[in-house]
């Protein structure tokens, strides 16, 4: 069994001294409570449960993996056990409505939470994570009466819930779908269809399962302006929101056999004639699911960020461990047989990179979960616009970026650990496999990557962009007599320029040329990535001269945290340059060639 500790130091500073969260909770109404010292008590307890509950069957459940026979799926041992503590503790119900047994917490916390717990056990979190989706899904669009008959129980832990898109014939372009929804005389709706790749579609943690399933009406328009969401619920729920006797017709046909998340069920799951009931209106279901969307893509960058802090956690233990060859400069350990790894430049290589890409992945997933948070929270409405703005900006970039980094990470971990990376009893190999992913669903990173540079830059016109370069002007204007930062200062300004000229480019490109937009897509949203993670590191280190000034140098957690800083800033920042070099290459280089010729 490997040992994961929960990074609650880095997770507090990013939370307290860089963002000032228990600021900006107490400047919105609805989050004045959640307080510095409620939010370090919540993460305390969080923590526990990752590293006491749910890393101890992480890699029993991937040998087991779920069972599937007649129907049912049985999640792996111990997973039922840790399942009723998570929801003993009411964290199902973290950031639900108040009216209905939710604790109204913010995104922002419950995202540092979620990364604990995909750390820890990934292919449990999945089970709750697509509960909480759901569920926020149900909050904003569902009838008063659909609120009132399932949110209680999803909050409380009893019920779980899932969303159900995907078809076989039908991957990313859902107007292809085939579900179809008829009305009865009762007001629900017969569903009648197949959905694959359904997370927690079936199992046994819960007594019942609400899934959320995108259908066409009968009159339905054609296309993705003719879906619909409906609610169908594993057993039907009587009018006091108790379970009845009665199965729902839907039910599970196979469960995947995959590369990693074996703890995981992910299900083809069969509606035949299932009673359902709409949510939101009539042919907008495209548009009411992505309410869920924007949170579980958050997610999943999260998911990145707590599988690389796992693994990251393994390799520096390692390193500063495992005896190998000696120091550059002469043994550093004389009195043993060899040195410890961590004096070797390339394992230092590898670590710092993998700690510089977590800690400004964990700061830019708090940056875009507090706009989300400002979004619903906020009582000014041009507030709320904005961060509106933002989240359609920040959300494809942390989903794909946080994903591809946390990958990296994985892997580097491994090479690492050099052949004990790649043999089960260390956990490498399967983080690598869990983490893999998550740069698949939830819309695959390529599909984000033409969503940023084609709907929210092309589009726009570059208008999303102007709101965070205009931030980051602000943050720069007011540091710019700070001595101590001005070599990361003009580091970043060069990436910060290359962003805005491809940006130009590409928008004035994309006139003539639509091919434009997909060949610069992917790398454009590198460079935005890699401008994100230079200005987080540009607010951490700022925030750690201030804690070092204040506690008169004796801040060796600081320190180590700017020499991390200094390091992305000089080792992976110019990466820049040769992402502005392969935009401006253009679409000719990719779309010259025939079909036939590959």
């Amino acid at each position: 069994m490997t040992d994961y500790r929960p990074p609650l130091r880095d997770m507090q500073f990013l939370l307290n001294d860089v963002f000032a969260v228990p600021e900006l909770f107490a400047s919105m109404p609805d989050t004045q409570e959640v307080s510095a010292d409620l939010i370090s008590a919540i993460l305390d307890e969080a923590g526990k449960i990752a590293a006491e509950q749910l890393a101890p069957v992480n890699q029993n459940g991937d040998r087991e993996g779920c069972r599937f026979a007649d129907g049912e799926v049985t999640a792996p041992a111990g997973f039922k056990q840790a399942y009723e503590a998570f929801a003993s503790g009411g964290w199902s119900g973290l950031t639900g409505n108040p009216e209905f047994g939710g604790q109204g917490m913010p995104k922002l916390l419950s995202a540092m939470i979620e990364e604990m717990q995909f750390a820890a056990n990934t292919s449990f979190t999945l089970y709750t994570v697509l509960t909480t989706g759901a569920s926020l899904t149900l909050n904003s669009h569902g009838s008063q009466a659909l609120k009132e008959r399932y949110l209680p129980k999803l909050y409380s832990g009893q019920w779980s819930g899932t969303m159900c898109l995907t078809e076989a014939h039908a991957g990313t372009d859902l107007g292809m779908i085939k579900s179809r929804a008829e009305p009865t005389s009762d007001g629900s709706y017969s569903i009648t269809g197949s959905k694959i790749f359904i997370t927690s579609g079936e199992h046994d943690l819960t007594e019942n399962i609400i899934h959320l399933v995108l259908a066409k009406l009968p009159d339905a328009p054609a296309g993705p302006r003719g879906i619909s969401l409906f609610l169908v619920p594993k057993f039907l729920v009587d009018d006091s929101g108790e379970i009845t006797a009665t199965r729902n017709k839907v039910s599970c046909g196979s469960i995947e056999e995959k590369m990693g998340i074996h703890g995981s069920a992910t299900c083809v799951m069969n509606f035949d004639g299932a009673e359902g009931y709409l949510v939101g209106a009539a042919n907008g279901g495209l548009a009411t699911m992505f309410t869920m969307m924007n949170y579980e893509r958050l997610s999943m960058g999260v998911q990145g960020n707590g599988l690389a802090e796992a693994s990251y956690q393994t390799a520096r233990d390692y390193a500063l461990e495992r005896l190998q060859g000696r120091a550059p400069a002469g043994a550093s350990r004389p009195e043993l047989a060899a040195d410890p790894l961590i004096v070797h430049p390339d394992v230092r290589r590898m670590l710092l990179t993998m700690r510089a890409n977590i800690v400004a992945g964990r700061a830019l997933s708090i940056f875009a979960a507090s706009q989300l948070d400002i979004s619903r929270f906020h009582p000014d409405a041009a507030a709320r616009a904005k961060a509106d703005k933002l989240v359609a900006l920040l959300i494809p970039v942390q989903k794909a970026y946080c994903s591809d980094r946390g990958f990296d990470a994985c892997v580097l971990a491994q090479q690492v650990l050099g052949g004990h990376g790649y043999v089960a009893e260390w956990g490498l190999e399967q983080n690598i496999r869990d983490a893999r992913i998550a740069q698949i669903y939830e819309g695959a990173n390529g599909i984000q990557a033409l969503d940023l540079m084609g709907r929210k830059t092309v589009r726009s016109k570059g208008e999303y962009l102007q709101l965070l370069m205009a931030d980051i002007a602000d943050w720069l204007a007011a540091h710019q007599d700070d001595n101590k930062l001005q070599a990361a200062i003009e580091k970043f300004s060069s990436c910060r320029q290359h962003l805005a000229d491809c940006t130009e480019q590409v928008i004035g490109k994309a006139e003539n040329n639509a091919a434009e937009v997909g060949a610069a897509s992917y790398p454009y949203l590198e460079l935005l990535g890699l401008t994100l993670y230079g200005y987080m590191w540009l607010r951490i280190m700022a925030a750690c001269h201030e804690q070092i000034n204040s506690e008169q140098g004796a801040a060796d957690y600081h320190d180590g945290l700017l020499k991390t800083g200094e390091y992305f800033m000089a080792r992976l920042l110019p990466a820049a340059s040769s992402l502005r070099e392969e935009i401006a290459a253009g679409a000719d280089s990719l779309m010259a060639i025939r079909a036939e010729q590959f």
